[in-house]
């Protein structure tokens, strides 16, 4: 099979197209023929710098679209010909810009019928991750008020729609050229960060989702209103935060995304209720991966990036 491969940490231009023994089916899992996967945030990071991921060489993409080409034993869930998508357990279970990869079926559902294959590559981690927070984590009900920081990117854009599914008032921040786009999502006001500090902006939130860390995380705290909840993607920096949010009665949690088929479920269900698009922003084949990595590393796109195979 065609895989994108690195022998070695940095640019992009350390991606390869290579060819590799096609996978098989472990007890417990399926081998998928992939279709479309979708390029985040943390590929292009884990490309640079590794991160997580020590080995070496390594294939890169967490999002799996395509469909199921064999079942390993005592997996009852999907049959060959099923159309699924997924994320693959974050975040060793990497390896989906490749025409086939496994993985345990639990880790997919079916891929709603009223989407074609880019558009369901593009959703799983960042969908994921968005749903984790705002229904498992922050458990976010109708007439809440939902802050989501960077909010036409591609966790962002898909936060939006979830906390609008149920029923919050949502409050996204990006620069100004990207508003229209974050209210045609169901946003019910946008802030321009790059002119004005939020926390002039926005009070009493129930809950904040921030991508970014750093000065933003810390900056969040002070928008909560008692009992609300910090939802970080990344760990913060700021010794003292512990202290601050205990002071303020507010709770701060720095989610890792995980795969999981009840959550996957409840997306294809979102979707297939029209509550939930993703944006793709570019489409390239797998053997421009590189070209889609560097398109990211710009940080000016918005929603997603995806991959397609043949």
């Amino acid at each position: 099979m065609r895989a994108i491969t690195q022998d070695t940490h940095g640019t992009p231009e350390v991606l390869k197209q290579t060819v590799m023994p096609r996978p098989a089916p472990a007890p417990g899992q399926i081998l998928v023929a992939v279709r479309a996967a979708g390029v985040n945030p943390t590929d292009w990071k884990h490309r640079a710098a590794g991160l997580f991921l020590d080995r070496l060489p390594l294939v890169l993409g967490w999002d799996v679209s395509g469909v199921v080409e064999a079942v390993g034993f005592g997996v009852t869930l999907f049959k060959p010909g099923d159309e699924v998508f997924g994320m693959l357990p974050y975040p060793q279970g990497v390896g989906s810009h490749a025409e086939y990869v496994t993985g345990p079926a639990r880790a997919f559902a079916r891929k709603p019928a009223g989407i074609d294959h880019v558009q369901a590559g593009a959703l799983p981690l960042a969908a994921l991750t968005a749903y984790q927070a705002i229904v498992d984590t922050a458990a976010v009900r109708a007439g809440q008020r939902v802050l989501i920081h960077a909010a036409a990117g591609g966790v962002g854009h898909l936060a939006v729609q979830i906390a609008k599914s149920r029923g919050a008032h949502v409050i996204g921040t990006a620069s100004a050229p990207k508003h229209d786009f974050i209210r045609s999502l169901g946003a019910d006001e946008v802030v321009d960060y790059r002119t004005t500090d939020f926390r002039d902006a926005v009070q009493d939130v129930d809950m904040v989702l921030d991508p970014l860390s750093g000065d933003t995380r810390a900056r969040s705290l002070d928008v909560l209103r008692p009992g609300g909840v910090l939802v970080s993607l990344l760990p913060g920096t700021d010794p003292d935060e512990a202290a601050k949010a205990e002071a303020r009665g507010v709770r701060v949690e720095t989610l890792l995304v995980e795969a999981d088929h009840g959550g996957m479920s409840a997306v294809a269900d979102l979707v297939a209720s029209g509550a939930l698009r993703a944006h793709v922003e570019a489409v390239f084949p797998l053997a421009d991966a590189a070209e889609a990595h560097a398109l990211g590393e710009t940080g000016r796109t918005t929603g997603k990036i995806v991959l397609t195979v043949s």
